[in-house]
């Protein structure tokens, strides 16, 4: 099904005409055509990218069906509670944001101003931190909060009489 998927993802793309709003054009190498190739939208999803996607977790999903390892118990830990991660994971980025803009040197009312037309971001213009940072901080917070999304799947798991933990 996924490779079904992905051929019908590549047909569709090559033909430049439908499933997405930007068209892929040949670039100065074989790996810029690639990149222009699967380039898709992702906001609003569009039908191809949602192609690609699923077709590339199919394929995973048939691969990694059966394994049973340390690693893969990790995974599903967080797939059983993907809501509950997501909430948790935003406000621990929220909070870090704020406190690394403080750090800077700038006010809570600078933050709070924002920039135009988005406000409370935190953010000045121009500022920012490398790629490697961001992946870094991205990896601390997933690594940090596996015990927190262990605990809740646990703590839903023994308590089934609470329907409402199903949600989060």
């Amino acid at each position: 099904m996924g490779i079904g998927v992905l051929i019908f993802f590549t047909l569709l793309r090559y033909t430049n005409i439908y499933g997405d709003p930007h068209p892929w054009s040949a670039g100065k190498n074989v790996l810029y055509t690639f990149m222009s190739f699967i380039n898709v939208e992702k906001y609003p999803p569009s039908l191809l990218f949602l192609s690609v996607t699923i077709g590339v977790a199919l394929i995973a999903l048939a691969v990694f069906a059966n394994v049973n390892n340390r690693f893969s118990r990790i995974l599903i830990t967080y797939g059983r509670v993907p809501m509950f991660f997501y909430i948790v994971h935003f406000y621990i980025l929220s909070g870090l944001n704020v406190t690394l803009f403080l750090s800077r040197g700038h006010s809570l009312a600078e933050g709070i101003k924002g920039i135009p037309n988005i406000p409370f971001k935190f953010l000045v213009s121009g500022e920012g931190y490398s790629l490697w940072t961001v992946y870094m901080i991205w990896i601390l917070v997933v690594i940090t909060l596996y015990p927190l999304c262990r605990w809740y799947e646990k703590y839903r798991m023994t308590h089934p009489e609470k329907k409402w933990l199903s949600y989060i």
